[in-house]
C-alpha cells in the first residue's frame, strides 16, 4: 500500500472504522453478558462474539481467506492448536472458524473493560498460572469443557510472536486431548503480524490479507500402543502430537515467517 492510500485508510479508520467497531464492541459485550445471564450460554457466548469478529475484519475492509473446512466433522469436539500472530488472530478464529468453542485465554484479559466480563459470562477459560494448583485449576475446567461436548481453541505458545515466526510449544494441550481422546486440530494464521504485530498494539491497523488453513485434525491414537495408558506414555503421546502439529502449521505459513524463533515473553 503506498503512501497516498495509507493515508486515507488511516483517515478512514480515524472516522469511520473505529467509532463502528467501538460502538460493536459495547453491544456485543452487553450483548453476550446478558444472554448468558439469562440462558443457553453456548449460544450466547459464541454467536455475538463470532458475528463482532466479522464485522471488524469487514469494516476495516480485510480480505480473508479460509482453507481447509472440509477437514472438519459435523459434531466432533477438536482441540484446536493455532499459531498465535497477533491481535487479530481472536477475530480470524472467531469470526472464520465456524465452530462452537471455548477459548483458553490469558488471566490479565479479565480485566478488560466489558470485553473480560463479558468472556468470563461466555465461559471462556483463563489460564492462571500463579501456582500449579492454579494451572491444575485451569485444566480441570478445560477438561469439563470439553467433556461437554464443546471444542477448545488454544495458542499453545502462550504468547504473541515479536517476530512473525512461531516459538516453542506448551504440552498442555496436547496432553489434554490425549487425556479425553480428543483430536488435535492445527490452524496456521497468516497476515495477523502484519496487520497488527504486537509492537503496535491499539495503533492502526495496516491493510494486509488474513488466511486461516485448518489442517486435518491429527486423530488420537491410543495409548495401548504404549503398552497401556501410564503417565510416561501419556506425556509420550503429548509430545509427539505436539510435535506434528508444530510442523504442520509451520508448513502452511508464508516463507517469510517459517521456523522457530525463540520468543522472549515464553
Amino acid at each position: 500500500m503506498n503512501i497516498a492510500l495509507r493515508i486515507i485508510y488511516r483517515i478512514y479508520q480515524t472516522f469511520i472504522a473505529l467509532p463502528l467497531i467501538l460502538l460493536a464492541s459495547v453491544i456485543t459485550s452487553l450483548t453476550t453478558i446478558i444472554g448468558c445471564f439469562l440462558g443457553n450460554g453456548h449460544f450466547w457466548g459464541y454467536y455475538p462474539g463470532k458475528l463482532w469478529s466479522r464485522f471488524i475484519c469487514t469494516v476495516l475492509l480485510l480480505p480473508v481467506k479460509i482453507e481447509g473446512r472440509e477437514h472438519l466433522k459435523k459434531g466432533q469436539s477438536y482441540v484446536f492448536v493455532a499459531n498465535h500472530q497477533g491481535f487479530f488472530d481472536v477475530f480470524l478464529i472467531y469470526g472464520y472458524l465456524n465452530r462452537n468453542f471455548k477459548w483458553m485465554m490469558k488471566l490479565s484479559l479479565r480485566k478488560m473493560p466489558l470485553v473480560g466480563p463479558a468472556c468470563a459470562a461466555a465461559r471462556h477459560i483463563f489460564v492462571d498460572k500463579r501456582g500449579a494448583s492454579k494451572i491444575r485449576a485451569t485444566y480441570d475446567k478445560a477438561r469439563e469443557t470439553l467433556q461437554d461436548g464443546m471444542s477448545l481453541v488454544v495458542f499453545p505458545e502462550g504468547a504473541r510472536t515479536f517476530t512473525g515466526h512461531m516459538g516453542q510449544f506448551r504440552r498442555g494441550a496436547f496432553m489434554l486431548a490425549d487425556e479425553l481422546q480428543l483430536p488435535v486440530c492445527p490452524l496456521t494464521i497468516n497476515g495477523s503480524f502484519n496487520v497488527m504485530p504486537r509492537t503496535r498494539d491499539f495503533h492502526y491497523a495496516i491493510w494486509h490479507p488474513l488466511s486461516l488453513t485448518i489442517h486435518e485434525p491429527i486423530p488420537y491414537t491410543g495409548n495401548e500402543e504404549q503398552g497401556g495408558w501410564n503417565e510416561e506414555s501419556h506425556e509420550t503421546i503429548g509430545r509427539e502430537t505436539m510435535q506434528k502439529a508444530y510442523a504442520a502449521i509451520n508448513s502452511a505459513l508464508v516463507p517469510e515467517y517459517q521456523g522457530y524463533v525463540e520468543n522472549p515473553d515464553q
